[in-house]
């Protein structure tokens, strides 16, 4: 039997928490389209990233370890991935709409830069005094301008409240200071961006963990100082003493993320309840933000954190690639800077409207790891040691 999009949208009603964002009620896209005849707005909105170049290009982008260093190793795609993942898991759990929750997941890092945070406090330098530059901000600009596929409007023309989410994403690594006003009607976001940020916090401790153990920056000894870590590491021990070591890394890791997903949403469903919301307004009027850890995996979360920034993302090792790769990206940028013409036809188009600074931080933000490094190769003619 052909399911279209209105029995889609008449199970949401059916099935979803009242809290819900339902897709029957978006606030709809900025250039008018009408809907589709089978799939909702949000379903529209995922095809929509998922065929767009940013997202493609993710695939060589730097998570933490500079992509092509290792065939087991996250890139940001991977790591969107799985982003999303976890997200739908908590959304379903919650009686949340599973689509949204995704899509805002799927579209968070469309805006980060080559050589990930590293790269983009690189870019944020370079941008000071012109508007300065942030992922999240940087993702909306490419949703809404840059992407360049349908002959009446720039950007993909995403519903409203994908752009909501993507504008007003933050995590422990983000501390965005801007305010559009287009989208900040409300003090909070949708219960599916809260969603999608916790989600994104999940991955990447549990992910990184993975990639430090992989290269070998991280060491498992040092790890039983983290009280998350040593209380996986037990759980593990309990279930399947036999196991091989790095296969009982691996489940340690599971073990982590599990206790994590099912801590935000038992701890979120009190939230919720407490706050008695009805319908999906009232979660963006709450005074607070609704999708939470327990206190106790918060205070744990901190210490994971402290020591992933002192044994990985600061480790000499690290720091040293990412020390090398943002010289190259500021002389790349400020050759192109001098020398506009080298940014192309569609980037330079766009000097007259947003400024040359802007122009080349689009472009330049808009690269992999691989081609900033080829193009840096090409047009400086040496060789920077850097295999990807």
């Amino acid at each position: 039997m052909l399911q279209q999009r209105l029995d889609v949208e008449t199970l949401e009603a059916c099935c979803l928490a009242p809290y819900a964002q339902l897709s029957a009620l978006s606030r709809g896209r900025e250039h008018p389209e009408p809907r589709h005849e089978l799939r909702t707005e949000f379903q529209r909105d995922r095809a929509r990233i998922i065929h767009s170049a940013a997202f493609r290009r993710l695939e060589y982008k730097t998570q933490v370890f500079l992509n092509g260093t290792g065939d087991h190793l996250r890139t940001r795609l991977t790591h969107t991935m799985e982003v999303a993942s976890i997200s739908r898991t908590i959304a379903r759990a919650l009686g949340a709409n599973e689509d949204l929750a995704e899509c805002i997941a799927l579209a968070h890092d469309l805006g980060h830069s080559p050589f990930g945070h590293a790269g983009e406090r690189m870019l944020n330098s370079l941008m000071k005094g012109f508007g300065g530059f942030d992922h999240n901000l940087q993702s909306l600009r490419i949703v809404e301008e840059i992407e360049q596929k349908y002959p009446g409007f720039n950007g993909l023309n995403l519903s409203w409240e994908v752009r909501e989410g993507l504008v007003k994403h933050e995590t422990a690594y983000d501390t965005p200071d801007y305010k559009n006003k287009k989208y900040f009607h409300f003090p909070r976001s949708s219960l599916e961006a809260q969603i999608a940020n916790l989600a994104d916090e999940i991955a990447y401790y549990s992910h990184d963990l993975e990639d430090g153990l992989e290269s070998g920056l991280l060491d498992e000894k040092e790890l039983h100082k983290v009280a998350l870590w040593r209380q996986a590491s037990e759980t593990v021990r309990k279930l399947a003493p036999k196991i091989p070591a790095k296969r009982r890394a691996s489940y340690i890791i599971r073990t982590l993320i599990d206790r994590e997903v099912m801590d935000v949403i038992g701890h979120s469903a009190g939230l919720i309840s407490a706050a008695g919301v009805l319908y999906t307004d009232e979660v963006r009027q709450h005074k607070s933000n609704l999708i939470h850890y327990s206190p106790a995996l918060a205070r744990l979360n901190i210490q994971l954190r402290k020591h992933l920034y002192t044994k990985l993302y600061f480790h000499p090792e690290v720091r040293k690639v990412h020390d090398h790769t943002c010289r190259i990206m500021r002389e790349l940028f400020m050759h192109y800077i001098k020398n506009p013409r080298l940014i192309g036809r569609q980037s330079a188009g766009r000097i007259s409207k947003n400024g040359l600074y802007r122009a080349v931080c689009d472009y330049v933000s808009g690269m992999t790891d691989r081609y900033l490094i080829e193009q840096y190769e090409t047009l400086f003619k040496t060789n920077t040691g850097l295999k990807i």
